[in-house]
């Protein structure tokens, strides 16, 4: 028996094949059988959304957004990836997967925005489109928030659209990876 899955063919870079796996949010496919795969990663304390500083967050929970997402992508023509972690190592480890089969990423990288050279390297190492998305305009919060690493990889950044902003960020991957 061949390692390679799918019949002894690997499927082409950024392109969903077969059953979705099981992650916390979940893997969603669309309704072809090859489909771009969009990694939509969440950094530190978004699994509190809903709960924490809903002031500046919002009422919408994580789980919301990546339902939203979900139902978008496959109107877009789409597959999604939905992860969060409040863990770097974690995070980085999801983009070095998303060099194997994905797309795009969209990603919130929250606290480490600001602070991970580290997530900016594994980005660098990312031959597809990268949206940065935050859900508050982290340029009226302090000043230590007004600096992001991983701007200097993205290929867009939305900010201050709330959950929207993910759902902008998908629209401007399908656009460039020429789905939908």
């Amino acid at each position: 028996m061949s390692d390679v899955p799918f019949g002894g063919k690997r499927p082409e870079r950024g392109l969903a094949v077969g059953a979705p796996d099981a992650h916390d949010y979940g893997t969603q496919q669309g309704t072809a059988a090859v489909t771009p795969l969009v990694y939509i990663l969440n950094g530190p304390n978004l699994n509190l959304l809903g709960q924490r500083q809903p002031e500046i967050y919002g009422h919408t929970t994580l789980a919301d957004i990546a339902r939203d997402c979900a139902a978008l992508a496959d109107q877009l023509g789409l597959a999604t990836r939905f992860e969060q972690s409040n863990a770097e190592h974690q995070i980085i480890d999801w983009i070095h997967a998303a060099r194997q089969d994905g797309a795009a990423i969209v990603i919130n990288p929250a606290a480490y925005t600001h602070t991970s050279v580290a997530i900016l390297d594994a980005l660098n190492t990312f031959d597809g489109p990268v949206i940065e998305v935050h859900l508050s305009n982290i340029h009226k919060r302090e000043s230590f928030r007004h600096h992001s690493y991983v701007s200097h990889r993205a290929d867009a950044v939305i900010a201050g659209c709330g959950a929207e902003g993910y759902l902008l960020a998908l629209r401007r991957v399908a656009s460039l990876v020429g789905s939908g």
